[in-house]
C-alpha cells in the first residue's frame, strides 16, 4: 500500500535480496523512501527488486559483504551518491543456524555466522551514525533479530550466540544514540515463510507440524516484519528506542507447557 510515511527518506537495507530484507526493500519504497540495499550473490534477483520498486530513482542494488569493512564504507557512499544521507537503516543480512552443536563445530564456522550476524550490524551502524552525530541529525536503525536471541536451540549456538550479541548492541546503542535524537530498535521474528525456512516452503507435512507448535496456528509472512520495520523506522514510532519487538504469533510464550 502506497503512503508518504517516510517521504523523501533515503534508507539502506541489508539483505535486500530475498526475504525479509526484500519485503523492507518493497516496504519502504512503498512508504516514499528511496532504498539501497545489499545482496550477496544473487544480482538477478537484486535487480529485480529494483525494477519492482521503480527502478533506479526509488531504489539502488550494491554487492556488499557486511563483514566487510571496507565494502560496508562502499555502500554507503554509493548510497549516499545516489539518495542523499542516509537516515534510516535496516539490518536484515543473516546466516542462519548450522545445526551442528559445538563439540563438532569447525571455528570457521562460528566465525562465519558471527561475523555476519553480529559484526556486519556493528560495522552499518558505526558508519550510519557517524555522519548523523557529526551533523546533529536524527535517525532511525532496525536491527532484524530473532525469537532465538532468547530462546536456545540445540545446534544453534552459531546463530543463537550471534542474535544474543545483537540484542545487546541494539540495546547498548539505544542509550548511547537517545542523546543526539538516533533511534535503535530491534525485531525478533520467529518461524517466517522465507527462503531461510526453505523446508517450510517445500515440504507440507513439516510446514503443518512446525505451524502446530504456534499459537496463532500459522507461521509469519516477511510482509507482516516489514509493515513493523516500517512503522518502527516512522515519525509515529519517536518516543520508542531500545527495544526489541517480538513478531511470532506468540511461539516464545511456549515455555514449559505439557509437563
Amino acid at each position: 500500500m502506497k503512503s508518504d510515511l517516510l517521504a523523501g527518506a533515503s534508507a539502506i537495507v541489508t539483505g535486500g535480496e530475498s526475504g525479509i530484507g526484500a519485503a523492507c526493500v518493497a516496504a519502504l519504497v512503498a512508504a516514499g523512501a528511496r532504498v539501497a540495499m545489499t545482496y550477496h550473490s544473487d544480482q538477478v534477483a537484486a535487480e529485480a527488486i529494483v525494477q519492482a520498486s521503480g527502478g533506479s530513482t526509488n531504489a539502488l542494488a550494491v554487492q556488499a559483504d557486511v563483514a566487510d569493512e571496507a565494502e560496508v564504507e562502499a555502500l554507503f557512499a554509493a548510497a549516499e551518491q545516489a539518495f542523499g544521507p542516509v537516515t534510516l537503516l535496516v539490518n536484515s543480512a543473516g546466516l542462519n543456524m548450522s545445526g551442528i552443536k559445538l563439540a563438532e563445530m569447525e571455528l570457521a564456522q562460528f566465525d562465519r555466522v558471527v561475523k555476519t550476524d553480529l559484526y556486519g550490524p556493528f560495522l552499518t551502524c558505526r558508519r550510519f551514525v557517524r555522519p548523523l552525530v557529526a551533523a546533529g541529525k536524527r535517525g532511525r536503525i532496525v536491527n532484524i533479530s530473532s525469537i532465538h536471541e532468547r530462546a536456545p536451540r540445540a545446534g544453534g549456538v552459531d546463530y543463537d550466540a550471534a542474535k544474543g550479541g545483537l540484542a545487546q548492541l541494539t540495546a547498548t546503542l539505544a542509550l548511547e544514540l537517545a542523546p543526539q535524537g538516533i533511534a535503535v530498535n530491534g525485531v525478533a521474528p520467529g518461524m517466517i515463510l522465507t527462503p531461510m525456512n526453505e523446508r517450510a516452503l517445500v515440504d507440507a507435512a513439516y510446514r503443518q507440524q512446525s505451524e502446530a507448535h504456534i499459537p496463532w496456528g500459522r507461521a509469519g509472512r516477511a510482509e507482516e516484519v516489514a509493515d513493523l520495520v516500517v512503522y518502527l523506522l516512522s515519525p509515529a514510532a519517536d518516543y520508542i528506542t531500545g527495544t526489541t519487538v517480538t513478531i511470532d504469533g506468540a511461539l516464545s510464550l511456549v515455555i514449559a507447557q505439557g509437563a
